[in-house]
Formats: C-alpha cells, structure tokens, sequence
C-alpha cells in the first residue's frame, strides 16, 4: 500500500511513497550484507575479490561522490586553458575504480585505472584504526579511515573519502573484539578435558610399569631354578672328596 501527494498539485513538495513489505521479506532485507549508500558513491564492482568459503562481505563502498568537489572547482575554471579538463578525468576515474571492503576476515582496497592494485590487511594483524574528516569532508559527510598494523611504521591502509568514517571504524572495531573474543574462548580449555588427559597419561605409565616388571620376573626365574642343580654339583664333589 502506498501513500503520497501528487505534484501537480504540491510542486515543491517532496513526493514520498511508504510502502509495507511482508514480514519475511523485510527480515530477509535486514539480513542483506550493508554496502555503501548508492546515493553518495558510484556503482559497486566487486568481480575483483575472491572470498574464502566462510567469509562474507560486512560493508563495501567506492569514495564519496562529493570527494569530488575540490577537483571540480581547482578543474572548472582551469579547464579555459585546458589544464583543468586533466585534472577533472583523473579525479573522476580514481573516484569509480576504487573500491574499499569489509569483510569478516579482513580489510580489503582496490585502486588502479589502467592497473589493478588490491591490499588486504587481515583483522589479526590490525594495531590501530581511527578516523578522521576535514572541515570540508564533516560537512559533506565523509572522511577518511586510517588502519595501522603491528610492527608497520605508519598508517599500513587508507580508507579514503569514505561516507560515514565513524560507523564504518565503529564497525571494524565491532569485529576485531568479536574475533579477539572468541580466540579468548577457543583457548581456554575445558578442565574436565584435561584431567582426562592426565589421568590418560597416569595409566600409560602405570601399564608401562607394569609390563617391565613382569618381563624381569620372567626373566629371573630360570635363575632361580638353576641355583639348586649348582648347589647339587657341589654337594657331589664334596662327596667325592671325601671318599
């Protein structure tokens, strides 16, 4: 069902429709993984990527469209003398062949026009991650993630021009706690497991003692029964001598 005003009849006002989606489909929706606002950056290609069997893609984006307003106006007056006109194609194509992802194993960018340079920085190795936006960028609505790893001098990955900086880096965090908790549980082991395993060990030994000293006892008896036949030997000489 849908409501709205005709523009006809309101001409500056906003035409908005609402419309009601069955349950399961707005569930299926939510469940959606999140990409950048199609409204604010250019049109995601994403055939460069190769996932792992259980990864899945958290967030995805190109920069922001409005990234691009310092080249038009440095481009626009220029582009009389034809210095600008350079300036414009070069902002707009590192503008749709850059790609930035999230994904649930790591941090992921693309660049090049006429090549193609992939980073990718998995969560284990991330040190630090902020953000930042200038005063152009905070009232345009983007900004810039910066990802430093550990034992890297610097800043390692720049998510550049990015809509929303604060809730993607509020995101990367989420995740990185996720998969330091769950390392956290993985290594604490259960101690019923491992008294079982000890008292495992314990009767090895024990069967192992007990296996050495049947085979001496087995070994000594011949010994002991020779001892008679020698002590008779010697009691038949003695006779002998005697005689």
């Amino acid at each position: 069902m849908s409501t709205g005003h005709n523009a006809s009849i309101y001409p500056n006002t906003t035409v908005l429709y609402i419309t009601r989606l069955p349950s399961d489909m707005a569930s299926d929706a939510l469940q959606e993984p999140p990409v950048g606002d199609t409204a604010a950056t250019a049109e995601i290609d994403l055939d460069w990527l190769t996932l792992d069997d259980d990864e899945e893609i958290l967030w995805a984006s190109t920069p922001h469209k409005s990234s691009l307003v310092p080249a038009l106006a440095v481009g626009i007056p220029l582009s009389l003398v034809l210095i600008g006109i350079p300036i414009i194609v070069a902002a707009y194509l590192t503008y749709t062949n850059t790609n930035y992802v999230v994904t649930t194993r790591g941090l992921y960018r693309k660049q090049g026009i006429l090549s193609r340079d992939v980073q990718q920085i998995g969560f284990d190795k991330v040190q630090n991650i902020s953000y930042s936006q200038g005063a152009i960028g905070a009232w345009l609505g983007y900004g810039s993630v910066d990802v430093s790893t550990a034992g890297g001098s610097g800043v390692e990955l720049q998510f550049r021009n990015i809509p929303e900086p604060a809730a993607v880096q509020e995101r990367i965090s989420r995740e990185i706690e996720r998969r330091e908790r769950g390392s956290r549980e993985d290594d604490r082991e259960d101690p019923t497991a491992v008294l079982g395993e000890i008292l495992d060990e314990l009767q090895g030994i024990r069967r192992a003692l007990d296996g050495d000293g049947a085979s001496e006892t087995r070994t000594t008896e011949p010994a002991a029964d020779s001892e008679p036949a020698d002590g008779t030997e010697a009691s038949d000489a003695t006779d002998e001598t005697e005689k």
